[in-house]
């Protein structure tokens, strides 16, 4: 699952950063589970969190002595985007059985 489209418009990190979290979206990630789904160095990813936590746009939180980040409730999508659709499941709606 991706972020909604009206937070695709950001900058390359941050966009993939909310892709991941919103991939996990209930149990969150840590920092260091972010930068390996990421790829990018720390400097670029630090940045991308901090444009993100000023943008409201994700929640951190201590959980069991670990920082965990989570997609902000307004940037997880609350049914499939029209880009997660398959071409079969377009024809289907097109076509009525």
């Amino acid at each position: 699952m991706r972020a909604k489209r009206e937070y695709r418009d950001r900058g390359r990190t941050q966009v993939a950063v909310l892709d991941a979290l919103v991939e996990r979206s209930d149990d969150g990630m840590t920092v260091f589970e972010l930068r390996a789904a990421v790829s990018v160095e720390i400097d670029e990813l630090e940045t991308a969190l901090a444009n993100l936590k000023d943008d409201d746009l994700i929640v951190v939180s201590k959980h069991e002595g670990r920082t965990v980040i989570k997609p902000a409730d307004r940037v997880v999508p609350t049914g499939p985007s029209p880009e997660d659709r398959s071409f079969v499941d377009w024809v289907r709606e097109r076509i009525p059985f």
